[in-house]
């Protein structure tokens, strides 16, 4: 008797699509990127120098454009993708801490420690992205 193989593989068998990972990990890396450029602008402007503190702000504004689409992919990989669903709140979070960079400038009070938790969650959501449990499908 032969044995009848199926086509596919079942769901929890398989990673997530490999297109939206490594989008995920290009975006994540390029808010990491981002956000060491603009706190080194920000060093460098509070020495002094208008330009350079035009630049953090015009990187600041790159930092949350890619939040924002981070937020898109990491709802692509949770859903469809049936990855796992924390990297979405997390990209939500990245999202609205740098709406509030954008609106708490003259605090520094508040700037710089928001600064701070962008950076570390930037930095959580890095790390889990390249780790091999990001290609796990989730049931």
């Amino acid at each position: 008797m032969q044995e009848v193989i199926s086509p596919r593989k079942p769901a929890e068998d398989r990673p997530v699509p490999a297109g939206l990972l490594y989008g995920l990990r290009i975006l994540v890396v390029a808010q990491a990127v981002g956000l060491i450029a603009a706190a080194s602008f920000a060093g460098q402007a509070v020495r002094g120098g208008e330009a350079l503190a035009e630049t953090h702000v015009l990187a600041g504004m790159v930092v949350h454009l890619i939040a924002l689409l981070q937020v898109v992919v990491a709802v692509m990989l949770w859903r469809p993708g049936r990855g796992a669903g924390w990297p979405v709140p997390a990209s939500v979070g990245l999202f609205l801490v740098g709406m509030a960079q954008h609106f708490s400038w003259e605090a520094l009070g508040t700037h710089v420690p928001s600064g701070l938790a962008l950076f570390g969650m930037t930095v959580a959501v890095l790390v889990w992205a390249w780790s091999p449990g990001a290609a796990v499908r989730r049931s």
